[in-house]
């Protein structure tokens, strides 16, 4: 077994792109954990639709644009970043660096941007918020019933995040890899017991959904906060609607990577339609398959108001923690602020209302 690269502690040099990360990162993590980190479910059917329709997305170069001063500001539920590049939730961070989320959050501040912390994190939220020197967002986990939830809950908005987006893609979490000793989800508590399932009853509908939230759940949840509340995984329109429908503040496209149900849509395809659907009445992020300033473009252009980026800040925390994360954010933004140049786009509300991809790309939304 070849042995694992020790952490770099600096940058490595002739890094260009996100993606030049990835060799670099997957040098320093055992086989088990970059399976963890790369795998999608099943065939991994979804992970190639995700990059395929963000490759099938064509641009269109505007030049002589007077681009002169543009930004890339994001102001989203009264906070100002100045990108629109959030770090995604990713749980067990101490996976890939022992500074684990902490790492994390203090690069997304060090790039005055924003990262949400996972319910499955494996450091403490208190721990996670003091390294960050600012409000975060929190990804918050259905804890199998209401009271458990809401302890969880009322912890993350007392250590003062801000916001919560509330993932229902991935309703039931199962273990698909054993976990290093000293490595855990240490803000939760013990597990639910399964209720005994009766013989000749399913082990999936009367056993793990039991513990599954529902669309009562949700609007219970609602009630809960007075913090904006984002819905992540959403991929049909008719649970776009109802989310409208239940006051939420927004909702996040997203197949959760590819890593939940195989065979469903790349999130991009869906994206217009759930923009046009929700018409400015909430916040629209997008997520799965980003991995470079460009694919950000394309998303941002049909509609988003903000992308999450995953997979690649890892490869830049398991390369070389705090610093990684913080150089994969500034290639990211750099490549995103490069094609807003070249497409005639000065800031984030242009990119929107402007005709910068393809014809034949903008006739579909």
């Amino acid at each position: 077994m070849t042995a694992l690269l020790s952490k770099l502690q600096t940058t490595p040099s002739g890094v260009q792109s996100a993606t030049d990360y990835l060799p670099y990162g997957q040098l320093r993590l055992t086989p088990e954990v970059w399976r963890y980190l790369e795998q999608g479910s099943g065939k991994g059917l979804t992970m190639q639709a995700n990059a395929q329709a963000l490759d099938d997305v064509k641009l269109m170069s505007r030049p002589l644009a007077e681009v002169k001063g543009g930004n890339t500001r994001l102001n989203i539920f009264g906070q100002q970043f100045e990108h629109p590049l959030l770090l995604a939730p990713i749980a067990y961070q101490r996976l890939f660096h022992p500074d684990g989320e902490q790492a994390s959050a203090m690069a997304a501040n060090a790039q005055s941007g924003q990262m949400v912390v996972s319910s499955l994190a494996s450091q403490t939220l208190e721990e996670i918020i003091k390294a960050s020197g600012q409000a975060l967002w929190f990804q918050l986990y259905w804890q199998g019933n209401r009271p458990r939830t809401l302890h969880l809950l009322k912890r993350a908005l007392a250590a003062g995040y801000s916001a919560v987006m509330f993932t229902v893609d991935a309703p039931v979490k199962q273990a698909v890899m054993q976990l290093p000793d000293g490595i855990s989800a240490v803000n939760l508590e013990a597990s639910l017991p399964m209720s005994a399932v009766p013989f000749n009853s399913s082990m999936v509908f009367d056993g793990w959904m039991t513990q599954a939230p529902t669309w009562d759940d949700l609007a219970w949840l609602r009630n809960q906060l007075n913090e904006p509340l984002l819905v992540k995984g959403i991929l049909h329109l008719d649970d776009a609607k109802k989310i409208l429908s239940l006051g939420c503040d927004g909702l996040v496209v997203s197949n959760h990577g590819g890593r939940v149900l195989d065979g469903v849509p790349g999130s991009l395809e869906m994206l217009p339609k759930i923009v046009k659907l929700v018409s400015g009445k909430a916040n629209v992020l997008f997520d799965s398959g980003i991995r470079s300033g460009q694919d950000a473009f394309k998303a941002l252009a049909l509609g988003a108001d903000a992308v999450m980026v995953g997979r690649p800040y890892v490869w830049g925390l398991s390369t070389c923690g705090a610093l990684g994360v913080a150089h994969v954010l500034r290639l990211m933004r750099d490549e995103l602020e490069m094609t807003m140049a070249l497409s005639g786009a000065e800031n984030l509300k242009a990119i929107k209302v402007g005709k910068f991809l393809n014809n034949l790309t903008k006739d579909k939304r």
